[in-house]
């Protein structure tokens, strides 16, 4: 978080899970495939390769704004992984300066949280019935066992 650098709050804390202020391949690889756009391994690395100008492996905030700018100069390929970024997540940063893009960015954070909130909750709705299933099973279990128990007390006269 050297020389005004970070993320900052730009990506984080939804993207940035370190809470560094950078991007690094973990969390790059969430934010594509939250965006829908999943890569491999050996793309995330390339996208960040591409944008890596202290070498440091990580997205950096200004980094990650050169991703629009080689965009809008036509320097990116549109099927590649930083060319479906861009894509994705259309800004101008030489029109709209960096606080624009701060704004954008939070604005779609906030976008996705939402859509994140739902699918929470979906998630924490099929972990429920998963318990249910799990206690509706051991119930039974029981129930056989106690049966069981009782049907051999019956044979033997206990």
């Amino acid at each position: 978080m050297k020389g005004g650098t970070e993320i900052g709050g730009v990506l984080s804390p939804s993207f940035d899970a370190g809470h560094d202020g950078f991007l690094d391949l973990a969390e790059l690889k969430r934010m594509m495939e939250v965006l829908g756009a999943p890569q491999t391994h050996l793309g995330l690395k390339a996208m960040i390769q591409e944008v890596d100008e202290d070498g440091d492996g990580r997205i950096s905030f200004r980094e990650f704004l050169l991703i629009y700018r080689k965009a809008r100069a036509g320097e990116l390929e549109q099927d590649s992984g930083l060319g479906q970024l861009a894509r994705l997540t259309e800004v101008d940063v030489d029109e709209v300066g960096v606080t624009g893009a701060k704004h954008f960015f939070e604005a779609k954070i906030e976008q996705l949280r939402k859509s994140s909130k739902f699918e929470d909750e979906i998630r924490m709705e099929q972990e429920e019935r998963k318990r249910e299933e799990e206690e509706k099973a051991a119930r039974r279990a029981q129930f056989r066992q106690k049966a069981a128990l009782s049907f051999a007390g019956e044979i033997f006269n206990i």
